[in-house]
Parts: structure tokens; C-alpha cells; sequence
């Protein structure tokens, strides 16, 4: 018999309900601090360009106050046309956004951050930007109103919860990490919780006797 490896501080920097629902899935303890940072775009900044640099910042946001762990940040931005598509917040924007993306294939940027903060003075880093394409269906608007009315999926970039009743509207998904949609590449983040040292199963996999 082995002895269960030591678990590092594990912290998700957000208050999504929909990441730590991900997140939990990995049956490790965790932390979800939301990040207090300014989400704008930067002027003149690509799609992906920002969905990076925030996943970045609430990582970093967080590990000024907690030293010794390991911070996720994540951030997802939606394209059309090289134009960003944010989170409607309300009915008739979300409405909008179904309408202008109807039989159309929009981008999602996830951008995910590790860091480590583990080694005072040496923050190390993994930061990655995962596409998913998804293509709506073309659908009329009395279908896509009932949808929102349903669902109300105002919080959602995009206007559709993929793991819900959205997934009615969409004819096709295409990414090489399914959850990455939803908001967190959870194949992403393990391969990057195993190069930071962090064990799965009660075992320390930077070794391999």
C-alpha cells in the first residue's frame, strides 16, 4: 500500500457556479475566491488576446493574498466576425445575439491560467487558450424566444447553456476539450495540475514507479 500524497492548496478564482461545478468533478478540495479585476477589453485587443490576459489577472489577483498554492483563473469571450460577443444580461440582448448567430459558426475563446505560488519569489505559470467552435442552429425567432424564456441563460456568453436545454439550438460542437464550452478544459487544467505536482487518485504522479 501506498500513503496518500500531501494535497496542495487548490484555489479557483471565480464565482462561476458552472466552473466549480467542473472543477468539483476532480474529487479534490478547493477554494472559489472571486477575483476583483476589471474585464474590459483592452482597445485594439483580439478576442483571444483578452480572454488570456484575464485569465491571467485573476489568477494573479488571487495570489497576492494567498501565497503557498495553486490558482485557477479562466476566462471565455465569444466570436462573430472577429467581433467579441459578451454576456447578453438581459432578454432582448440575448435574443439579439440568437438572432445574429442563427446557422452561423461562432468562436468560444477559454482561456485557462495555473499558477504556482508554491516557491516564494519563482511564480510559475501554465497559461493556454482553447477554442471551440459551435454552430448554431438556423432556427426562427419564436423558437429561439421560447428557449430564452426557458433557460435564461443571460449570464452565458453567447446566450445558450451548452449543458442544458441549449444544446437544443446548436447543430454542431467542435473542440478537442468538451468542457472548455461550458467554461473550464478540464483535460487542460488536469494536464496542467499534474506538471504543477498535484496528485490524482492518492498518488504523486511526477513519478512513475
Amino acid at each position: 500500500m501506498h500513503n496518500p500524497a500531501p494535497l496542495p492548496r487548490l484555489i479557483l478564482a471565480s464565482s462561476s457556479t458552472y466552473r466549480k461545478e467542473l472543477l468539483s468533478r476532480l474529487q479534490l478540495p478547493f477554494e472559489a475566491i472571486s477575483p476583483d479585476i476589471d474585464e474590459t477589453p483592452a482597445a485594439g485587443e483580439s478576442p483571444e488576446a483578452t480572454a488570456l490576459r484575464l485569465a491571467r489577472q485573476k489568477g494573479e489577483a488571487i495570489a497576492k493574498t494567498n501565497p503557498n498554492s495553486l490558482i485557477i483563473g479562466s476566462d471565455q469571450v465569444a466570436t462573430l466576425d472577429g467581433e467579441q460577443i459578451g454576456k447578453p444580461g438581459t432578454h432582448d440582448n440575448a435574443l439579439k445575439q440568437l438572432i445574429r448567430m442563427r446557422g452561423r459558426r461562432v468562436t468560444f475563446h477559454t482561456a485557462l491560467c495555473l499558477l504556482n505560488n508554491r516557491n516564494p519569489g519563482e511564480p510559475f505559470i501554465q497559461i493556454e487558450n482553447v477554442q471551440t467552435f459551435v454552430t448554431f442552429r438556423d432556427l426562427p425567432n419564436a423558437e429561439l424566444d421560447a428557449y430564452l424564456r426557458i433557460e435564461q441563460p443571460y449570464d452565458c456568453a453567447g446566450s445558450a447553456k451548452n449543458e442544458g436545454l441549449g444544446i437544443a439550438i446548436l447543430e454542431k460542437i467542435e473542440s478537442t476539450d468538451p468542457t472548455a464550452l461550458t467554461g473550464l478544459p478540464m483535460i487542460a487544467l488536469t494536464g496542467m495540475l499534474r506538471k504543477a505536482g498535484m496528485p490524482f487518485f492518492g498518488i504523486d504522479n511526477t513519478t512513475h514507479a
